[in-house]
């Protein structure tokens, strides 16, 4: 056998040994991460579940007690396009771009704060928003989720397109995704700008009354926790 012969069959069997070991270290740390993704669902369900509990203990106390019981206030709302913007300030378009609500039917999750509450205000002929719940969060991501990576909206179709965008922060998983959104956690604006805008479908049935208020029989405003039926029409 030649020397060249040698060497390539050497090369090869050190290449075969390197891509084997590293399959093999990819391999445990897969299995380690399922097990770390389903202790931190375990977590978050339990979390989710002791939450449920206490506001209806709370209200259950306060009913018993002749009083009324005031929940916290709310941190998160879910905001929709609902309307185009032909002829209207450049005001109210510059505040949808800034919500990235640039098409029809685009949904967005945002924090609740003095600025967004006066910036809601101001378009809210435009818009249709309220206070999502766990299970529409879930739904919304799980369903419609695209995330944003190197400038492409890419489908989290895995956990893998979080940890590539999110990584960093410590979201490493679809079901961490869930939980920085619905709780606002401390990474709250970069898990939104990581989420691409859903888009939505067209509601079943129409919107009915885009100019009349939703609490005059409308359609666009605040819906409070009613945004979820809506979603449930769009999604």
């Amino acid at each position: 056998m030649s020397d060249l012969k040698q060497k390539k069959d050497a090369r090869d069997k050190e290449y075969a040994a390197k891509a084997e070991a590293k399959a093999t270290a990819a391999a445990k740390h897969a299995a380690e991460m399922k097990k770390t993704i389903a202790a931190k669902a375990a977590a978050y369900e339990k979390e989710y579940n002791e939450l449920a509990t206490t506001a209806i203990a709370n209200r259950r106390s306060a009913r018993k007690n002749g009083q009324i019981f005031v929940p916290a206030e709310e941190k998160l709302v879910f905001v929709i396009r609902i309307r185009g913007i032909n002829g209207v300030s450049p005001k109210v378009k510059k505040i949808l771009q800034l919500f990235r609500l640039r098409q029809l039917h685009n949904g967005v999750f945002v924090k609740v704060n003095a600025a967004t509450v006066k910036m809601l205000r101001l378009v809210e002929p435009y818009v249709a928003y309220g206070y999502p719940n766990l299970k529409s969060v879930k739904e919304l991501i799980y369903k419609r989720g695209y995330g944003k990576l190197n400038g492409q909206r890419i489908p989290i179709s895995d956990n893998q397109v979080v940890a590539q965008g999110l990584g960093r922060f410590g979201i490493v998983c679809v079901e961490d995704l869930v939980h920085e959104i619905f709780t606002v956690g401390p990474n709250f604006k970069e898990a939104a700008n990581f989420l691409w805008p859903v888009k939505l479908s067209s509601p079943k049935r129409g919107f009915g009354k885009k100019l009349i208020h939703f609490k005059q029989g409308g359609a666009h405003g605040h819906h409070e926790e009613k945004i979820n039926h809506l979603i449930r029409r769009m999604n």
